[in-house]
């Protein structure tokens, strides 16, 4: 990780990650509440010293910050390169519903908040996928899309 992060502050260049709460809400919903995955935490859930984190999007986010500083490279910047909830394959944690209101609250947070980490960074985020994809092997895999392979929209963004 220290010879990539070196390259990419030599070059002036983001790290591109992955960062889906869905898999972590799904696999532990006992110890990850509704709430703090669909940015909708009124009190904070995780405090690491004077970070407050009332969303798991940013705890996922500020992990990666925080591993990057402490091989000093905290300069770093970090695009989400991929994002999303699928609508079925492992219900209830899968529906139209929840993906849709994880997306737009998703967008609603990216747009104004950076992470406790960085606030002032607003990073750009790209939302998984723009098309579900039937060759994909589970359902959840084939259902992150916000159309179906007709052009038809999944669900209302």
């Amino acid at each position: 990780m220290t010879s990539i992060a070196s390259i990419l502050a030599q070059q002036d260049a983001p790290l591109m990650i992955n960062v889906y709460p869905y898999f972590a809400y799904s696999s532990d919903h006992t110890h990850i509440s509704a709430e703090y995955t669909f940015f909708t935490s009124t009190a904070p859930v995780v405090i690491d010293g004077s970070l407050k984190y009332y969303d798991l999007f940013d705890a996922m986010v500020d992990a990666f910050n925080a591993a990057l500083e402490k091989i000093n490279f905290g300069n770093v910047k970090l695009i989400v390169a991929e994002n999303g909830w699928p609508t079925v394959g492992n219900e209830p944690y899968t529906s139209v519903s929840n993906a849709q209101t994880y997306n737009k609250n998703l967008l609603n947070h990216v747009i104004q908040n950076g992470t406790p980490r960085r606030p002032d960074h607003i990073m750009p985020v790209f939302f998984f996928s723009m098309f579900n994809e039937n060759l994909k092997e589970n359902a959840v895999e084939q259902n992150f899309g916000f159309f179906f392979p007709n052009m038809q929209p999944v669900y209302p963004f």
